[in-house]
């Protein structure tokens, strides 16, 4: 036999009971059948886990989506290359021409941004609602309305809004939910079902997350998930998964698997470090506002307190800057920055700054919530806090003195 062919066809496999602490990485495109009575069976057998092609996963896709359930407290998971293709592939599989989506007015901007352009292209309409009044949501709820999206905290302005209330609303009128739950990450919360003094509230029907930031860590991943505990959702999720020929590359995958097991570690200390930071930045006389929910004076604070049980609060969070300073004087302190580096995402080991225009991402307006100013978000990687606040100090006296 052609040494090709021995290269290809090799007498060698790992043993059965292998074991180690990382799982085996499996990549394929083309999955053998052992004959053709098999690979008509896994054929029709479209939402299990059966291997057919790469598309439809491999071990290794699998015990992802396995951890991720663990995770989130779902039952099924789809992978997707982005926190953005999670988004977009709940509403392509739940949603048709004539229906109407409604977003938080606080909503993930790229999820404003497909909703008025690809999905009105299909004939889909969207509604923004204020997440900080359930009334607004009640009333905005029509018969065209057939899914909700949540966010808690608010996108940039991290305003947490009391999400049993939100969700009994729309389960009283048989409205479908989903939560962006990035923020989140299944630590903060279990978004499938809410402790409440009064017992336990129905979560989502969804969670969708962004796997790029808390559970990559890395700041070199990109990934999404969509996950829920109900078994005809799923299939109408997995089958538009399956049509779109969405994949995830299985390195990517074993990246992820590899950050899970410190994932909580990870995540306490962001928001440990975090919390402090918001604390000296709220006595700041630079800054009228700080935007994290375990602040008391933090929009939401209150209902932030009555679903994060555990006080997790993630690695994020905004300020408002004093209005007597210029664009430019903000730009200048961002730009001062040295151990903030200027960049969009979280959840890395690296701290990063991004100045928002409140008004332009709002329609215009400054919500009721936040003090008139310039805003900033910062997201707190893993850095000492002491350097951090120096960094801040520098870049404070460089820009406003």
């Amino acid at each position: 036999m052609d040494k090709t062919t021995q290269l290809i066809h090799h007498p060698y496999q790992p043993p059965d009971g292998y074991s180690a602490p990382q799982p085996g990485v499996f990549k394929a495109s083309t999955i053998f059948f052992p004959n053709t009575r098999t690979m008509r069976a896994r054929y029709f057998d479209e939402l299990g886990h059966q291997y057919t092609y790469g598309t439809k996963g491999t071990p290794t896709t699998f015990l992802l989506e396995e951890r991720l359930c663990t995770l989130e407290g779902g039952t099924y998971c789809s992978l997707v290359p982005s926190g953005l293709a999670a988004i977009t592939l709940v509403n392509f599989a739940l949603l048709k021409a004539g229906d109407e989506v409604l977003l938080p007015s606080n909503v993930y901007g790229p999820s404003k941004v497909l909703a008025s352009s690809e999905m009105s292209h299909f004939g889909i309409s969207f509604i923004s609602y204020d997440a900080m009044n359930p009334q607004d949501l009640e009333d905005k709820i029509s018969p065209k309305t057939k899914l909700v999206w949540l966010e808690a905290p608010g996108s940039i302005t991290m305003e947490f809004p009391d999400l049993p209330t939100l969700l009994n609303i729309c389960k009283a009128k048989g409205i479908l939910t989903a939560l962006d739950n990035t923020w989140g990450a299944g630590l903060a919360f279990n978004p499938f079902e809410f402790d409440q003094e009064n017992g336990k509230v129905q979560g989502v029907d969804i969670s969708v997350h962004a796997l790029t930031k808390y559970p990559s860590g890395g700041g070199d991943v990109l990934m999404g998930s969509v996950i829920t505990r109900d078994d005809a959702l799923f299939k109408l999720i997995k089958l538009c998964h399956m049509r779109m020929g969405y994949h995830v590359g299985v390195n990517d995958i074993e990246s992820i698997l590899r950050s899970l097991p410190s994932m909580a570690l990870r995540y306490k200390a962001h928001d440990v470090v975090a919390k402090q930071l918001a604390m000296w930045l709220s006595n700041r006389a630079e800054v009228v506002q700080v935007l994290h929910p375990a602040l008391e004076s933090s929009p939401g604070h209150v209902h932030w307190k009555a679903v994060c049980k555990n006080d997790h609060a993630a690695g994020l969070f905004s300020i408002m800057l004093d209005p007597k300073y210029s664009k430019e004087q903000i730009d200048a302190f961002c730009d001062t920055l040295k151990l903030f580096k200027l960049g969009f995402s979280w959840g890395g080991p690296v701290s990063l700054v991004v100045p928002y225009d409140v008004k332009s991402i709002r329609g215009g307006t400054l919500p009721d919530t936040l003090k008139s100013g310039h805003l900033v978000r910062f997201s707190i990687g893993l850095e000492a806090v002491e350097d951090l606040q120096a960094d801040l100090v520098q870049a404070m006296q460089a820009a406003f003195n």
